[in-house]
């Protein structure tokens, strides 16, 4: 079997985490594949490292400050696919992992990470088409499967996702690597996944500084990593921004880290704070709980079914300063949150794959 996994961007987000992880699982299986993506910015290949049996198709795609995000979405969608398409009868299965490389590959089979709502018009139109158009969907939560089955009556097919578990549980045993973040930053609340709306970075500012007020916790710094997008959250960042001073927080955002350096940046935190209003498993919290770290998650029911009872959950600033306090103060046991990540493994993602695309070829 021949599969195109196919994602938007070489740059270290959830969807092209799970993108690598998965071809990686699938030729072990001894699948052939090859993953396709867009090479902004002079990219070549990927944030980190791919294992040689995978094949890296990257498509140029070059930078223009004319354009709007919406403008730049049609063009990710028309380049992707005109690269795309002399290949295609030379696949089985043609698989994309988000809207822009679904549309650019269409028909295919499309894992939804989670749903958004766009008021730009070429992003709603994108997002929809990606939703109805696929000849198969997968989620990696029943919480958003179910979402799909109540908005447009589809039926995805649920396979949860993997979690590099060993790597981040291996970093807190890595005294010489924590050091490094621990001399640098001190005592630190750490969120992922950069400062945007769906993050919900402002209700954190909102709840760090209700928590820097309760006594023995003033010393602590919030620390923002990781951050590539292909949007443009300029003006959230400024509300950001202003906020903070308004507050009298500086945050550290220490942006878009080295693939190495994450995992001992997550294992040093005090605390990992993943309060986004939309996640469709929730990768960076389980890999906190990969290391032994404590986790403050937003009340969501996709993250209710895959934390179960291993984190603290909060749905608004008040409550997220509680349950940070609680956790810094006195953290839940974290053997059973290592026990769930490590149940988490990319390997049986990749066997449900491989059967779903079986059956879909039969």
């Amino acid at each position: 079997m021949k599969v195109a996994l196919l994602t938007y961007s070489t740059r270290p987000r959830g969807g092209v985490v799970h993108t690598l992880a998965l071809a990686e699982s699938l030729v072990r299986l001894d699948v052939e594949v090859d993953v396709w993506t867009l090479g902004r910015g002079g990219d070549t290949t990927f944030f980190r490292p791919v294992a040689e049996n995978v094949g890296v198709r990257t498509v140029p795609f070059g930078a223009r400050d004319d354009e709007s995000v919406g403008e730049r979405i049609v063009r990710s969608i028309d380049v992707l696919a005109g690269a795309f398409a002399p290949h295609r009868a030379s696949y089985d299965i043609v698989h994309a992992q988000d809207c822009i490389s679904a549309n650019a590959a269409l028909p295919c089979i499309r894992t939804i990470h989670h749903l958004d709502y766009f008021t730009t018009p070429q992003l709603a139109a994108c997002h929809e088409l990606a939703v109805v158009r696929p000849t198969h969907r997968i989620c990696v939560s029943r919480a958003v499967a179910e979402e799909v089955r109540q908005g447009w009556g589809l039926m995805p097919t649920v396979i949860p996702n993997g979690v590099d578990a060993a790597r981040f549980t291996a970093a807190a045993e890595d005294e010489a690597g924590r050091s490094r973040w621990r001399d640098t930053l001190g005592r630190y609340v750490l969120a992922l996944g950069g400062i945007e709306p769906r993050k919900a970075s402002i209700d954190l500012l909102e709840a760090f500084a209700r928590l820097k007020q309760v006594a023995g916790f003033s010393g602590l710094r919030l620390v923002f990593g990781g951050g590539e997008t292909l949007f443009d959250y300029r003006d959230y960042r400024a509300a950001f921004e202003a906020r903070a001073a308004e507050l009298g927080i500086t945050p550290e955002v220490v942006g878009v880290l080295q693939d190495d350096d994450v995992p001992t940046l997550v294992a040093e935190a005090s605390v990992l704070a993943m309060v986004s209003t939309k996640e469709g498993f929730g990768l960076a919290g389980m890999e906190a709980l990969a290391a032994g770290v404590p986790v403050v998650a937003r009340d969501l029911p996709v993250l209710r079914e895959v934390y179960r009872d291993t984190v603290a959950f909060a749905s608004d600033a008040p409550a997220i300063a509680a349950a940070l306090a609680s956790q810094l103060a006195v953290p839940l046991n974290p053997d059973p949150g290592r026990a769930l990540a490590a149940s988490y493994t990319w390997d049986r993602a990749a066997r449900a794959h491989l059967k779903l695309y079986a059956d879909l070829l039969a």
